[in-house]
């Protein structure tokens, strides 16, 4: 499934417009440790986490995530998204806890 297609059916919201809807998510991955998603985190796949330091983005990159989504209602600041933006990472916020919205995308993804 694409990402444009997630956001249309999910209540993720999307903090980084005018960017690559259009990639194909293989998967979900969660994690907050950011060592630990280093090494696991699967190229295509969606990081769930609810961190929002900027190194998230180099993370991202790193392990060419589909997007990140960050989940809680975790407050993102603009220096963030703009970093992502820069960087072409595709950051959605979720308002619900890291199960609820993993829950919504292993529907989605079935």
């Amino acid at each position: 499934m694409k990402i444009n297609k997630i956001i249309e059916a999910s209540p993720f919201e999307l903090l980084t417009p005018h960017l690559d809807l259009g990639k194909e998510v293989s998967g979900v991955y969660i994690g907050d440790l950011l060592s630990w998603v280093m090494g696991r985190g699967k190229a295509g796949s969606l990081w769930l986490t609810v961190l929002t330091h900027q190194n998230i983005i180099g993370v991202a990159a790193l392990r060419e995530f589909a997007a990140v989504i960050i989940c809680e209602d975790a407050a993102v600041n603009e220096e963030l998204i703009a970093l992502a933006k820069e960087e072409e990472i595709i950051i959605l916020h979720s308002k619900l806890p890291l199960y609820e919205t993993s829950v919504i995308l292993n529907n989605l993804l079935k």
